[in-house]
Order: C-alpha cells, then structure tokens, then sequence
C-alpha cells in the first residue's frame, strides 16, 4: 500500500505542477490519465482483495514513474522529490521481495531493512523541506522576475510616451523657433527700413541747409570769376599801351582771385563730400576727424535747413570749442548723423518754447567742445555738449528717452529712432557716453563722451 499512495503522490503533484506550468501537454495528460488509473487500481484492490497481485503493479509504477521523473529535462527542477522517496520504494521493494523467499538470510536482511526504514523517513522529509524551501525561493524569484517584467513594460511604456511627448515638443519647439525666426526676420527689415527712413528723414531736413551753405561759396566763386575776367580785360589793354608793371600789378590781383576761388570751390567741395558722407552707409572704419569741424558744420547745416522748411524760425546759435582738441579717430558719418540729430532736436525745442510767447525769451542753442576728465583707465576723453534754453524734457520721461521708438514729438514729427540710434553709435560704436542733463521748462543738456585715443 505504501507505493501506492507514493504513486498516487508523485502523480497528483506532478498533475498539479503540470497544470500551472504546461496545461493540455504531453505530461499532464498522462499524469492525469495515470492518477485515474491509480485510483481505479486502489479501489479493484479493496472490492477484489487483490493485494498480492497490485503489490507488484505498485513497485513497477513506482520505479516507472521515477525514471520517467530523472531522465525527462521536463522534470528537472522537480527531481528532488523523486530522489525522497526513492529509498523509501527500494526498501519496501526488498522487503517484498524477501517475504517471496524466506530463509535466514532474508530474515537477517529484513531486520535490516527495518532499521532503515526510520532512515529512509528522515531522508524523505528532509528533502521534501529542501525541496519546499527551494520551491519557495523559485517562487519568489518567479514573482520577482515577474514584478521587475512588468515594471519593465511599465517603463518601456512610459518610455515610449515620453518619446512621443519629446517628439511632440521639439516639433512644436522647432515651429516656434522658425516662427521666431521668420519675426527676427521681419522685425530686422522693420528695423533697416526706419533706420533708412530716420536716415533719410535727417538727410531731407539737411537739403535745404546744404543749399543755404553751398550756395554762399557758389556766390563767391561767380562773383571773383566775373572780376578776375574783367581784370584781364584791364591787363590786356596796359599791355597793348606797354605799362608791363601796371600788368603785372594786375595778374597779381588776378592770382589772388582764383586763390579764394579755389578756396570756396574747397569749401562747396567739403559740404557736398559732408552730405554724400551722411547719406551713405558707414563704412565701419575710424577717421583721423576734426571734431570742432565737424560741429560747426552740422550746427550751421541744421539752422539753415530748419530755417528753409519754417522762414518764421529764428534762433541765436554759438560755438565755444576748444582749439587744442585736434583731431580724433572716429566714424565722421555716424557721429555727424549724432551732432545732427542732437542740434536739430535743441532747436526744436527752442521753437517750441519760442511758439509759447515766453516774454523776453531768446531761443539759443550752443554747441561746446573740451576736453573732459577720464575716469577709471579710458585716458582721455573729448567731450561735446549741445546745450539750449528750450522746454527742457520731464522728469517722468528722461528714462525712457533712449528707449525705440520713445519719442516726446507729435505723431508724424518724429520716428522715435534718432535718439535711440544715436545712444548706440557713441555707446556702443564708440565705447563712449551719451548723458542727458534737463530741467524742464529751462532747457536741456547733451554730452558726447568720446575716447580721444
């Protein structure tokens, strides 16, 4: 009976392991069909009385079953259980066996099988509690493997959201930045144009002063031409009379004619190299510059300009330059365009306050050069102040004066760029200062800090 219940142990435990791990195979349809059969067998042995004959049928299903449990690969991780009851079958084997012939070598063996019987216990159950400790251990290494899969697919999901969010953002980051791009764009040829504009709009304001200042040169030149060819009619006749020192007296007149000819053709000469200089792009390079020349020419083009677009406008303007500043390097046409915008903006100002018939009022505007003191280790500094008495700029807005397109003119007066483009040139192009000194209904004060090494 004991390979019996063995037999039908190792079958509903292999059926059941079977079930979990390979439900429909090979091996759980044969177990399965075998833990029938053993149970059939059992109750023919308990109707019939039968014993004698199933005792074998027992031992052969055992040792079967148990080869069949050490020579599959199926059944590796379950050969433990096979090798705990393997003693316990042999011993019951032999000692049927021995009751087949009995003699007194066969009683003398049974008593050792006997012995071994308790041994045979131990054996059993301590390999069934290895084989259930092992079990454990698979079993938890199985829910752990089991866990860290399904963590696995857990990230590997997450990761592929990610993905798609990533690819998502950087699609919309990349449409963002061409947009951005296209408005850099745009916002760049905005800005060429109103510099263009502001440019040209200081250039239309300089025509009629360039015409006012070309046109007193062009006067000389006619006026000493028309005498020097009269002159020479003079000389013409003391030559033909013989009077040769009376002649030479009047070439000499002659000489000094076409020298002040010259010299205003130099000067008419200058005004237009001045206006194409304004009008055309910088060049980015630093000229050796006389800056009083340069103040004074811009100072008196401003007035004469201002005074061809307003005959009612009339102002007083002086200069008070320091002759020992001589030349210094800087971009002549970025630096003249500053000036310009600097003077017309003060008698803009001054006719403002002229048009609020301020009794006693005289409108000025001056224009002084010196030399300043450096600070820190910029060596020396030429400073220019253009200075008038007009409305003068309010205290609320003097931080934003050389903010774009800031500007305290009327709409349509004025684009908002010159300041803000002349704080550029002399802060930035110039590693130099452009401050501001107001006080409002009394005048008003810029200074041009510029390195004069």
């Amino acid at each position: 009976m004991l390979d019996a219940f063995v037999a039908l142990f190792l079958v509903l435990h292999f059926r059941k392991t079977l079930k979990v791990k390979a439900p429909g195979s090979y091996w759980f349809r044969m177990f399965n069909s075998t833990a029938y059969a053993i149970v059939i067998l059992l109750v023919l042995q308990e109707v019939l009385r039968i014993s004698s004959i199933t005792m074998w049928i027992w031992h052969v299903l055992v040792l079967l079953l148990i080869i069949v449990l050490l020579r599959n690969p199926e059944f590796k991780n379950d050969r433990s259980i096979a090798l705990a009851v393997l003693p316990l079958v042999l011993i019951s084997f032999l000692q049927d066996i021995l009751k087949v012939w009995p003699n007194k070598f066969a009683d003398k063996l049974a008593n050792y099988l006997d012995y071994a019987f308790p041994f045979a216990i131990i054996w059993l159950v301590t390999l069934w509690i290895i084989f259930r400790r092992q079990q454990k251990a698979l079993e938890k290494e199985r829910k752990i493997r089991e866990e860290e899969e399904r963590e696995a697919r857990i990230v590997a999901a997450r990761k592929t959201e990610l993905e798609i969010l990533v690819n998502e953002r950087t699609a919309e980051i990349t449409r963002q930045k061409e947009e951005l791009q296209h408005a850099l764009d745009d916002l760049k040829a905005t800005q060429a144009q109103l510099i263009q504009s502001e440019k040209m709009a200081s250039l239309g304001e300089l025509t009629a002063g360039i015409a006012h200042e070309i046109q007193n040169p062009l006067n000389f030149v006619n006026n000493f031409s028309d005498v020097s060819g009269e002159l020479l009619e003079e000389m013409k006749a003391e030559l033909e009379k013989g009077d040769y020192n009376e002649a030479i007296a009047i070439a000499e007149e002659v000489k000094q004619n076409l020298d002040k000819i010259l010299f205003h053709g130099k000067r008419a000469d200058a005004i237009v190299k001045g206006m194409l200089q304004h009008s055309r792009t910088s060049s980015g390079q630093k000229e050796p510059t006389d800056i009083n020349a340069l103040c004074d020419e811009y100072l008196r083009l401003s007035y004469h300009g201002l005074r061809a677009k307003d005959k009612t406008f009339n102002a007083k303007f002086e200069t008070d330059f320091d002759q020992s500043l001589g030349v210094i390097r800087i971009i002549p046409q970025d630096i003249g365009r500053v000036i310009l915008n600097l003077i017309n903006n003060a008698f803009y100002a001054v006719n403002a306050r002229q048009k609020q018939h301020v009794p006693g009022y005289e409108p000025t505007v001056i224009i002084k050069t010196s030399n300043a003191t450096a600070t820190g280790n910029r060596g020396n500094i030429v400073e220019i102040r253009v200075i008038d008495n007009g409305t003068g700029i309010p205290q609320s807005v003097r931080d934003k004066i050389f903010q774009p397109f800031f500007t305290t003119k009327p709409t349509g007066e004025g684009t908002g760029l010159g300041l803000s483009l002349s704080y550029d040139i002399v802060n930035k192009g110039h590693n130099g200062e452009l401050l501001l000194e107001s006080k409002e209904g009394e005048g008003t004060t810029f200074i041009i800090k510029l390195p004069a090494d």
